[in-house]
């Protein structure tokens, strides 16, 4: 069944709510994202969904008693724990859902896709996927082994202008036995998601640990270009001469060395990367790959310019696509980054790393939930526009500062936390959004003379 657009329905546009309430102020955006997530329930769990989502939004805790806490919610607290564990409905197939509002929301011809990991610290042995990981961030006071679940995301960069953000879809827990392991999930990962965007071109950005041959193969097949960083010591060799000998032809040339490389010519250029304008040096070739089977792919050697330690030390990209010149391999892999700031927010004040469920299914639902209520004021920041821009200036000395997820959310928790979330889901017409008059349940509706 299809919803009908709001102008046919009973509900107020933005601009006609003039209401003392202030729910006026919330963009209409917001209310359509979450019509069109709600598609991918169940019609009997879209109010307990939508109600969640938006608890989980106002929150900066991931507990879902504080989800509870933060709208008058209409049902008993225990039947929320009960929904989230026991419902009839599929947290990929929110993910996925996910995905298609991306498509929706920032119609363009390419993407960009982030797969990354992310360790969240647990003291408990009991709960899913709980093992010592190797702690790599190296941060100071802080071991280098600790307990912890790992998760693998797979996030989608959308940019506004000179604003950029990861949005998360789909994250997957490693198991704490088996033979799983993050390259299987994320493989996984690409061939769930890879039936959203088979109509548009598709580069994976990937970090070094994720830049193996099975993954890259799995990507390529699914019609994904890639570019991520690998090791220095890549073996990687030089097109081989053609010749009339008989025989099978050679498959690689000569091996490319520290002093070859050494030899290639040294380009500077200033680029606007990791939200700066930066110098940069590198060298570039096309050359063979011999993990991934003698594939033709674009290298680049890069260094940046250090105002303070001066030359940095050379990293190297690889990009399947050899049409792209080696300043935009550069620019598309500093995109990648979009993701650790992702993961930043998402654990410390979107709630991921309170995450306590003790079930396999329970966490990773929870989990996709908590995701979908950071994304929403993200993309809410990146879309940007007047009412966005209304909603986020609370205070009259910041209305000069850029428009963020978090100053969005402050707004939202100022308007809609008072409101019934509940009422303003039509279960007949199926959107979501304030309504002139909440409809009456059949069983309270008084029934006519003539009856």
């Amino acid at each position: 069944m299809k919803a009908r657009p709001l102008e046919e329905s009973n509900f107020i546009l933005p601009e006609a709510a003039m209401d003392i309430a202030g729910y006026c102020r919330i963009p209409q955006a917001l209310f359509e994202s979450i019509t069109f997530l709600v598609q991918a329930l169940p019609l009997r769990s879209a109010p307990t969904f939508i109600e969640l989502v938006i608890g989980a939004m106002l929150t900066e805790t991931g507990f879902v008693t504080q989800a509870y806490l933060a709208l008058p919610m209409k049902r008993n607290w225990s039947s929320y724990y009960k929904w989230i564990e026991k419902g009839k409905w599929s947290w990929v197939a929110v993910g996925i859902q996910m995905a298609k509002l991306l498509v929706r929301l920032f119609p363009q011809p390419l993407w960009h896709l982030i797969i990354d990991d992310t360790l969240i610290l647990r003291t408990s042995k009991k709960a899913p996927g709980s093992k010592i990981y190797r702690e790599h961030s190296r941060k100071p006071n802080r071991p280098d082994f600790v307990r912890g679940q790992c998760w693998v995301s797979l996030a989608a960069v959308v940019e506004n202008g000179l604003q950029a953000a990861a949005i998360p879809i789909l994250s997957r827990l490693m198991r704490n036995e088996g033979n799983g392991s993050k390259l299987t999930a994320a493989k996984a990962l690409i061939r769930v998601i890879t039936p959203v965007f088979e109509k548009f071109s598709v580069r994976l950005l990937l970090d070094s640990w994720y830049m193996r041959g099975t993954l890259l193969f799995a990507a390529l097949n699914s019609g994904m270009q890639v570019i991520g960083q690998v090791r220095k010591d890549t073996a990687l060799f030089r097109v081989p001469d053609q010749t009339t000998k008989r025989g099978r032809p050679r498959k690689y040339g000569a091996k490319y060395t520290p002093v070859d490389i050494e030899k290639l010519a040294m380009t500077p250029v200033q680029l606007f990367i990791y939200g700066k304008l930066q110098w940069v040096r590198y060298r570039s070739v096309i050359a063979k790959a011999r993990f991934l089977d003698g594939r033709l792919v674009r290298v680049v050697w890069v260094s940046f310019e250090d105002e303070k330690r001066g030359v940095t030390q050379e990293r190297l990209i690889l990009a399947t696509d050899i049409n792209l010149e080696p300043h935009e391999v550069i620019e598309v892999y500093a995109k990648r980054w979009a993701i650790e700031p992702m993961f930043h927010q998402a654990k410390n004040r979107w709630g991921w790393n309170e995450t306590w469920q003790q079930s396999w299914q329970t966490v990773h639902r929870w989990l996709h939930i908590l995701g979908i209520g950071y994304a929403l004021p993200q993309l809410l920041a990146i879309k940007g526009g007047t009412e966005v821009t209304r909603l986020a200036n609370t205070t009259p000395w910041r209305e000069k500062d850029p428009v963020t997820a978090g100053r969005v959310r402050s707004g939202l928790v100022r308007i809609i936390s008072h409101f019934p979330i509940r009422d303003w889901w039509s279960r007949k017409s199926r959107i979501f959004g304030p309504q002139k008059e909440p409809e009456t349940p059949v069983s309270t509706r008084k029934l006519s003379k003539a009856a």
